[in-house]
């Protein structure tokens, strides 16, 4: 059994220890959190190990009469592999603290890619991470980007992609995010971070991104323009998406017309917290058009920034572990995860 320490068990941190402990050949080693919140009183509910992330509020668990297991270091000895599901810019912060343990670790998408070995999607480029003692799971939308491009490569071949991304503006529990009514470039400058960002999987992937950011706390869209390399039509491109399981095409007759009726299906259908780990394609928006620089794709899909990353760093355990091939990890995880709307 893999023992994994999870480092941070907030909205990604939290997903994970729950998939972690569906997968038959891992094991939740503990977690990690700063301060004795309800996530931490979760936690221990749960039956997960809880661990001081700093010293000096190790008091703070005391006081407010939530036991701690030990402090974040001998989490980090006694693991296998510790995912670091911390805020933005504190993954690389924690590097130092992995590396004192000689432990692999994984990081999200928010650190800079310089934090890790390689920047990691299971679809697209498991091979690179096994073994690797640093892996970046890139973020909930280059995840997103990185799944549709991944088998449309293989397929046709792709010559650009071009993606506009209305990205939410925080999380449901994020009240201090925004706009709150307003629409923004985000960044106004051009191309947007998402694009370089999918190259750090597929460096030879010619891609140009903008973003515009929403008063919305759903999920991402993206609509999304890919000039294939070789002919498609649309049937095609719909059979050929639907066979990937992390990818949901829509059908027409559904009735599902944006993210909102989405959550309301991943809820109805008992997702945990309404989660959709998929992509989420409408099949009626799969459109070809052919011309003189090849077949032109155009579609939409909409991304769920919560969950979408959370199997992605499943197999990111079994990588660096070396505990199974892209092929059995990607089966193993969505079957025990239930994936699959």
């Amino acid at each position: 059994m893999i023992a994994v320490g999870i480092n941070g068990y907030g909205t990604i941190g939290k997903r994970v220890a729950d998939a972690v402990r569906e997968q038959p050949d891992m094991r939740v080693r503990g977690v990690a959190k700063t301060s004795p919140n309800h996530e931490a009183e979760l936690a221990v509910e749960n039956g997960l190990p809880l661990y001081g992330a700093v010293e000096d509020r190790l008091d703070l668990f005391e006081e407010a009469g939530i036991e701690l297991a030990g402090t974040v270091d001998v989490l980090v000895a006694d693991s296998d592999v510790v995912v670091d599901a911390t805020p933005s810019g504190i993954g690389a912060q924690n590097r130092e603290l992995y590396e004192e343990h000689d432990t692999p670790a994984l990081f999200q998408g928010g650190e800079d890619a310089e934090v890790a070995d390689v920047s990691f999607n299971a679809r697209s480029n498991y091979g690179e991470a096994v073994d690797a003692d640093y892996v970046r799971v890139v973020s909930c939308n280059t995840t997103g980007l990185s799944r549709l491009v991944a088998p449309l490569r293989k397929e046709y071949g792709v010559e650009k992609v071009r993606a506009t991304l209305v990205r939410r503006g925080g999380d449901p529990a994020q009240s201090g995010r925004g706009p709150i009514n307003d629409i923004l470039p985000d960044p106004v400058t051009l191309p947007s971070h998402h694009g370089p960002d999918v190259k750090t999987v597929f460096p030879d992937l010619d891609i140009d991104t903008l973003g515009l950011k929403v008063p919305a706390t759903l999920m991402h869209m993206h609509s999304v323009n890919v000039t294939l390399s070789t002919g498609a039509t649309a049937p095609e491109v719909r059979d050929l998406l639907a066979g990937e399981d992390r990818i949901h095409v829509i059908p027409e007759d559904t009735g599902i017309d944006g993210a909102g009726a989405l959550k309301e299906y991943a809820l109805d259908r008992g997702r945990p917290r309404g989660d959709l780990w998929e992509n989420c394609l409408w099949g009626e928006s799969v459109t070809t058009e052919d011309g003189p620089g090849g077949t032109d794709l155009y579609l939409f899909q909409a991304i769920h920034q919560e969950s979408d990353v959370v199997p992605e760093n499943v197999d990111a355990i079994r990588a660096v572990t070396g505990a199974a091939d892209r092929e059995e990890s990607m089966a193993t995880t969505d079957e025990n995860m239930g994936m699959g709307l």
